[in-house]
C-alpha cells in the first residue's frame, strides 16, 4: 500500500551509537492526520545517523527506526503526550515532521535534539586517533532529548546483562504495555507511561527476563517520574545526583541517561565491562585498564570527556577477544 511504512534493512552499529541513515529520497507519507512541519538549516555540518543513534536500543527498537528513504523516526512520550517525529535531510536542510499530542513539543526541541546546545568547537584533541576519528565525522553533535523517563527505563533494564537480552525485555514491554504511536501506520510505539510501567505484573518483567531489582528499580523511578524528569533542566552533575537518589541507580546509570537528556559532554560512562578496556588499548595499549585508569588517560578531555570515550568508540580500535562474552542467562526460562 503506498505510503506505508518501510522498515530499513540498516542495524545500528555497537560501538559508538551510530546508525545508518540513508540517503534521502523524496518521498510522500500517507497519514490519518495532517503532520506539524518544521524546516530547519543548521549552520554545520549535521549526520543524522551519528547524531540520533544512541537513542536507538536494538536494531528492532519499537520506538525508533530509519527508512530507506533517509528518515529516522522516533516515537515518544512528551510533557505535552505521545508524539511521532520523522526527520530527513535533504540539501543540508532537516525535514522534520511530527504526530499526535506531543508534535508540538517535539518541533519545538528539533534544533536541541540534533545538537544545536552542543558546544564541540570546545573540544581540542589530544591523541592522533582521537583526532583522526574527529576528522572522519564532521557531522558528529551530542543530542539532547530533554527527556530523562525515556533514557532511563531502557538503561536500567541494560544493568548488568547483555545488550540483546536488554532489548529484548524493552521491546517486549513497551509493545505490551506501550501505545501505537501517532501519525502513520509505522508499527512503532510509544513507551508506557508512569502509571502502567507501576501495574506490570511481576510475572511480565519474569517473562521478559527482567528480575526483581532491576524492576524494582524501574517502579521506584517511576513513583517520583515527574521530579527525575526536571533534571533534563539541571547541570549534569546535579542532574546525575538526583537520578542517583533513587536506589538501584548508580554512576553508570545517571551517565547513559544524561548522556542523551542533557547533552552531557563530560559525563563519561564508568562501571562498564568493556569501555576502559577500549580507552586503555586506544590510547596507551593496554588491554587490562580500569576505570580509574580510564578516567587517568581520558583527563587531558575534562569536560569533554563523553566526546573524547565516543570518538574513541567510533574510530573502531578495539581490543582483541582474548575471553568468552558475557553469558547470557535467561530468568524467564526459570
Amino acid at each position: 500500500m503506498a505510503g506505508r511504512f518501510q522498515p530499513g534493512t540498516s542495524r545500528a552499529t555497537v560501538r559508538g551509537g551510530a546508525t545508518s541513515a540513508p540517503v534521502a529520497i523524496p518521498r510522500q507519507v500517507a497519514a490519518d492526520a495532517a503532520p506539524c512541519v518544521r524546516r530547519w538549516t543548521p549552520p554545520w555540518p549535521l549526520d543524522l545517523g551519528l547524531v540520533l543513534g544512541p537513542l536507538r536500543r536494538g536494531p528492532a527498537d519499537p520506538t525508533f527506526r530509519t527508512t530507506a528513504d533517509g528518515s529516522v523516526w522516533r516515537a515518544s512520550r512528551t510533557p505535552a503526550g505521545p508524539g511521532t517525529l520523522r526527520v530527513a535531510m535533504r540539501a543540508g536542510t532537516v525535514e522534520a515532521e511530527a504526530w499526535g499530542p506531543g508534535a508540538g513539543w517535539l518541533l519545538d526541541g528539533l534544533p536541541e535534539l540534533l545538537g544545536a546546545a552542543d558546544e564541540p568547537e570546545a573540544f581540542a584533541p589530544r591523541h592522533r586517533l582521537v583526532a583522526a576519528s574527529l576528522r572522519r565525522r564532521p557531522g558528529l553533535r551530542l543530542l539532547r532529548t530533554g527527556l530523562v523517563l525515556e533514557s532511563l527505563i531502557p538503561s536500567i533494564l541494560e544493568q548488568k546483562i547483555t545488550a540483546d537480552e536488554a532489548y529484548r525485555a524493552w521491546r517486549l514491554l513497551v509493545r505490551k504495555y506501550g501505545e501505537p504511536a501517532p501519525g502513520p501506520d509505522t508499527g512503532m510505539y510509544v513507551m508506557p507511561e508512569t502509571r502502567a510501567w507501576a501495574l506490570v505484573p511481576s510475572w511480565e518483567w519474569h517473562r521478559a527476563g527482567v528480575d526483581n531489582k532491576r524492576a524494582s528499580t524501574i517502579l521506584r523511578a517511576v513513583k517520583v517520574a515527574r521530579r527525575l524528569e526536571e533534571a533534563a533542566a539541571m547541570p549534569a552533575e546535579q542532574a546525575m545526583a538526583r537520578l542517583e537518589l533513587i536506589p538501584g541507580i548508580g554512576p553508570w546509570t545517571s551517565a547513559e541517561v544524561i548522556q542523551r537528556s542533557n547533552g552531557a559532554a563530560d559525563a563519561v560512562t564508568v562501571g562498564d565491562l568493556h569501555l576502559p578496556r577500549i580507552v586503555g588499548y586506544a590510547l596507551a595499549g593496554e588491554r587490562n585498564t580500569d576505570d580509574a585508569a580510564m578516567l587517568e588517560l581520558l583527563s587531558p578531555y575534562e569536560g569533554q570527556r563523553h566526546r573524547a570515550a565516543r570518538l574513541i568508540l567510533l574510530s573502531g580500535r578495539t581490543p582483541p577477544r582474548r575471553e568468552p562474552k558475557m553469558r547470557r542467562v535467561d530468568i524467564a526460562q526459570w
